[in-house]
């Protein structure tokens, strides 16, 4: 890991760089800007606000902005393994030209769409206050668990970047795989009120996706911590995909190029 950390420091001017090129990029032909990234969420926002708190009767407390922040932090993962399957050949151009160690376009990426998790955060706390949800000291735990979700991402990205250059078809299991993730992480409904014990247990502790969700919400909109011992759990997990996902790429870059 000692070569992760010099490539990452090393690299890490040209993520700063690659990152801001494309969020300047993916604004600069469209006529609502940088607010696109605002208004997407909030549209799929008042949708699932209609079918499900409307149509379907689902209660929950300040549920509106319960639907904003589990999408803000679903948007985050699924752009980013979406990204993550198709990167190394989306860069054909700079990886077959120039060393570059693979992860940084990981790197880059998650910077680009954390950036705009962090913009639909701030909305979400905008939000609270015109809905004037009540916050004490709980709110700053979500720092962990926002730690931890980027661990996992990343980890879950150098898995999905290396199978993406061999396997051409990939792109279209992830597609169906995040589809069936979403819905079983709680973006739209309560896991623990709608789902009964214990399936909502396993649920919760099964999918990352959905504890990070849910531990987001507790700490910002109810006033609790998370469940220490499932973040703890998955904090290992993470730790040990990315770990994995970076020595694999590194024993297998050079077959990279050759196969784009």
């Amino acid at each position: 890991m000692k070569k992760f950390r010099s490539d990452l420091t090393k690299y890490w001017g040209y993520c700063k760089y690659a990152a801001k090129s494309q969020l300047k990029a993916e604004v600069a032909n469209s006529y609502l800007n940088w607010i696109w990234w605002i208004l997407e969420p909030f549209c799929l926002m008042l949708i699932y606000s209609f079918v499900f708190g409307f149509l379907f009767k689902h209660r929950e407390d300040y549920y509106n902005v319960y639907i904003f922040i589990g999408l803000s932090v679903w948007d985050f993962f699924g752009r980013c393994v979406r990204a993550a399957v198709s990167i190394v050949k989306a860069n054909k151009p700079i990886v077959s030209k120039v060393y570059l160690p693979k992860f940084i376009l990981i790197v880059s990426n998650m910077m680009v769409n954390g950036f705009k998790m962090l913009v639909c955060l701030g909305i979400s706390v905008v939000m609270m206050i015109v809905y004037r949800v009540p916050v004490d000291w709980h709110v700053i735990l979500i720092l962990p668990v926002v730690l931890c979700m980027i661990l996992f991402t990343f980890g879950c990205c150098t898995i999905l970047l290396h199978l993406g250059v061999f396997i051409d078809d990939m792109n279209k299991v992830i597609t169906i795989v995040l589809r069936f993730t979403f819905y079983l992480s709680g973006i739209f409904y309560n896991i623990e009120r709608s789902i009964p014990h214990p399936y909502s247990d396993v649920l919760l502790t099964g999918n990352p996706m959905a504890l990070f969700s849910a531990s987001m919400r507790d700490a910002m909109l109810y006033e609790q911590g998370p469940v220490w011992w499932r973040l703890g759990v998955w904090f290992v997990i993470s730790l040990i995909l990315a770990v994995f996902g970076v020595w694999n790429i590194y024993r297998s870059e050079n077959n990279y190029v050759k196969v784009i």
